[in-house]
């Protein structure tokens, strides 16, 4: 059962606060609420979130926490948290922690007994992934690609057979080149969608398999620019063919024999393997 709450903001705790990856007006009424009400709002980029609080009328004081002082900057945070202050955090874009700083931050939050409020909000993997059309009951997200060609390579061949739908970040300068290692790697034939701009002017949502998706990005400039997500298909293998005349053989024997172990000596018969007579036996015979 959902609950309607007014926001009130508890002193001694770190909310994570989603914000904006694009359209300001997906911000949750509750993220506006803890952020002019908490006493210090932690942001990746000081002068980027003074927009963000500046467009909504919040004057609530910031501090500069990103990927080059977080570690050095958690310990004085977490001393102001276990005073009684109250803090947000908060990236550029999105949900913080997901390929942007905080991690350290939360963790240490963890170790010290200091209470942690994650809010849901905007995420450019879940928005992107919603809209793909591509099977989402399974997925992982992995991230920025590596810089390198043999990394990314070496990233793809450590992938090609897993079977959930994967989900990469990939920056406008360094699409085509990473497009063309993972078509050396996976192929022409998976189907990739490529999710950019998402919620703002020119949001584009294309799916094609890899060799078209290619030829289409390279037809237009326009179509490599902006923020990126690059979602993947799974490797899906290939059904195996099972012989008529072992399909024959177990439905003969299993008219005297229980389905186990007909399809075994059928398996044996003909040079297949059990465990695909014996799923067809139970999805074919009574």
């Amino acid at each position: 059962m959902s609950e309607t709450n007014s926001c009130t903001v508890d002193v001694a705790t770190l909310y994570i606060v989603p914000t904006p990856i694009g359209n300001l007006a997906d911000i949750t009424q509750r993220a506006l609420d803890v952020l002019a009400n908490v006493d210090l709002i932690a942001a990746e980029d000081t002068r980027h979130t003074s927009r963000l609080l500046t467009h909504f009328s919040i004057s609530t004081r910031t501090f500069a926490l990103h990927d080059h002082n977080e570690q050095q900057k958690a310990d004085y945070l977490i001393e102001k948290l276990q005073a009684g202050t109250s803090i947000a955090l908060v990236s550029d874009a999105g949900t913080p922690l997901i390929s942007d700083p905080g991690y350290h931050l939360v963790n240490r939050c963890r170790q010290a007994g200091v209470k942690v409020v994650p809010l849901p909000g905007p995420c450019a993997v879940v928005t992107a992934l919603s809209g793909a059309g591509l099977p989402s009951d399974r997925f992982s997200f992995e991230g920025f690609l590596p810089p390198k060609s043999k990394g990314r390579r070496d990233r793809f061949q450590a992938l090609a057979n897993d079977e959930r739908t994967m989900i990469f970040y990939e920056s406008p300068h360094r699409i085509m080149d990473s497009l063309a290692d993972m078509l050396v790697v996976l192929g022409p034939e998976r189907q990739v969608v490529l999710a950019r701009e998402l919620t703002k002017t020119y949001e584009t949502i294309h799916g094609a398999p890899l060799g078209e998706l290619v030829d289409w990005l390279g037809e237009d400039s326009n179509r490599t620019r902006g923020e990126m997500v690059l979602l993947v298909a799974g490797h899906r293998a290939e059904k195996e063919e099972l012989p008529a005349d072992a399909l024959r053989t177990v439905t003969l024997l299993v008219k005297e024999l229980p389905l186990k172990k007909a399809s075994a000596l059928a398996a044996e018969i003909h040079g297949v393997k059990k465990n695909a007579l014996y799923k067809w036996g139970l999805a074919n015979l009574d």
